[in-house]
């Protein structure tokens, strides 16, 4: 099977010679972009283990050289998702394509895609070269490409100095980086992650996430991530698919997703910490949509939840612990009475309640507010309305899509 070159991207600048000036004073018609080729599709994929169900009807669609990933928390299914893009698991039901060509049946030797796994799988008795030249001189490449190709992405990955080490030798960013590279040698049409920094320190997980997304803007390849850690999939995404038990939850770009969860599965998965979910009615007042309930009286968008607002509808009002801020007490919608001040240096956080019997809060504070708030105080705090979720109590879904 031939080998699909990754291409670099550079940028290069043309000779401009000789010009016409007046095309620069009266440019042409803008050209509407073309859509991007679909490298990978998912079909209504369907996989069970016996009669256990793990995924139920999933569909995924990843754009040629975009960065994709799929999150959510352990047992959703995702990591099996993964393992069937790569040919390591077979779909109950369903089919698997890349660029446009079905693969549902193929051995992954067939498939051409690389996969870097979680425990990183590197041979503890070959050097670093040998754990990278393995798979090409498995494919029998010639021993030219071979160091050609290692000395480019030994480059890329900062691995020229440890080439003959073991991966005893190393340290688990630098087994990883190894893990990654031979992967890479293979120049495949797609990259696939399995939780890779899931065994790292929390320092090495912020370097090594970094270092995977810049590497993915250098080579422009396609890439499939695996993650339960929202922080990874916020900061690598430019798609993300929120899975939880077998299904898609919400598809889009990461601060799509954040800003506007579909359902209350979501919006409680994305962000740290979690957002305040405080049971209410609606009512109006004054011309003014409310939402009010658990010693909380807060405005609503109007604009935003239209026809989906009723006098007497029952309502989850979600709040992100960020978008909470410190107000008079004539100006509050609520009162945090404080529990716990978490006070990192930079930033703070307030736990505590609306309401003895109610659930939890948790409220941003300005750092300096973490000096002089104590357990005990009592808080006011104010939202802007345009920050205000609402869910259906009964279905999980967003207001404004319940309703639409």
């Amino acid at each position: 099977m031939a080998n699909v070159s990754v291409e670099m991207r550079g940028s290069t600048r043309p000779s401009l010679g000789k010009m016409d000036t007046q095309s620069l004073v009266t440019p042409g018609p803008i050209a509407t972009p073309r859509p991007r080729a679909v490298r990978c599709s998912m079909r209504n994929i369907w996989k069970s283990y016996g009669a256990t169900p793990v995924l139920k009807g999933v569909d995924v669609r990843v754009p040629e050289g975009t960065f994709g990933v799929l999150v959510g928390p352990s047992g959703c299914g995702k990591s099996t998702l993964l393992r069937l893009v790569a040919g390591l698991e077979e779909p109950t039901e369903g089919t698997v394509e890349l660029a446009g060509r079905d693969v549902t049946d193929l051995p992954p030797r067939d498939r051409d895609v690389a996969m870097v796994f979680q425990n990183y799988a590197l041979y503890p008795h070959l050097t670093v070269r040998e754990n990278m030249a393995f798979g090409l001189k498995l494919r029998r490449s010639s021993e030219k490409e071979i160091e050609a190709r290692i000395a480019e992405v030994s480059g890329m990955l900062g691995l020229e100095l440890l080439l003959d080490r073991l991966p005893k030798q190393l340290s688990g960013g630098q087994r990883q980086r190894v893990a990654m590279g031979r992967a890479l040698v293979r120049s495949a049409q797609m990259y696939l992650f399995d939780e890779p920094l899931s065994n790292l320190d929390a320092a090495l997980r912020a370097e090594v996430r970094i270092e995977i997304r810049k590497l993915h803007d250098r080579i422009g390849a396609t890439t499939l991530y695996v993650t339960h850690d929202q922080v990874e999939a916020m900061t690598l995404a430019d798609t993300l698919w929120v899975l939880n038990k077998g299904k898609v939850e919400q598809t889009g770009a990461p601060l799509d997703v954040y800003e506007r969860p579909r359902t209350t599965f979501v919006a409680g998965f994305l962000g740290s910490p979690n957002m305040n979910m405080v049971e209410g009615v609606l009512a109006r007042r004054g011309g003014q949509w409310i939402a009010e309930g658990g010693s909380v009286t807060t405005p609503v968008s109007a604009d935003r939840f239209g026809n989906a607002l009723a006098e007497g509808r029952a309502v989850l009002m979600g709040v992100r612990p960020q978008d909470l801020e410190l107000a008079r007490p004539d100006a509050a919608i609520a009162t945090l009475k404080v529990e716990f001040v978490e006070a990192l240096g930079f930033e703070a956080f307030g736990y505590g309640w609306f309401r003895v019997s109610g659930p939890r809060i948790v409220a941003k504070l300005p750092a300096e507010a973490a000096r002089r708030v104590r357990t005990g105080d009592a808080v006011p705090v104010t939202v802007d309305p345009d920050r205000v979720h609402l869910f259906d109590p009964k279905s999980g879904l967003a207001l404004d899509v319940a309703d639409s």
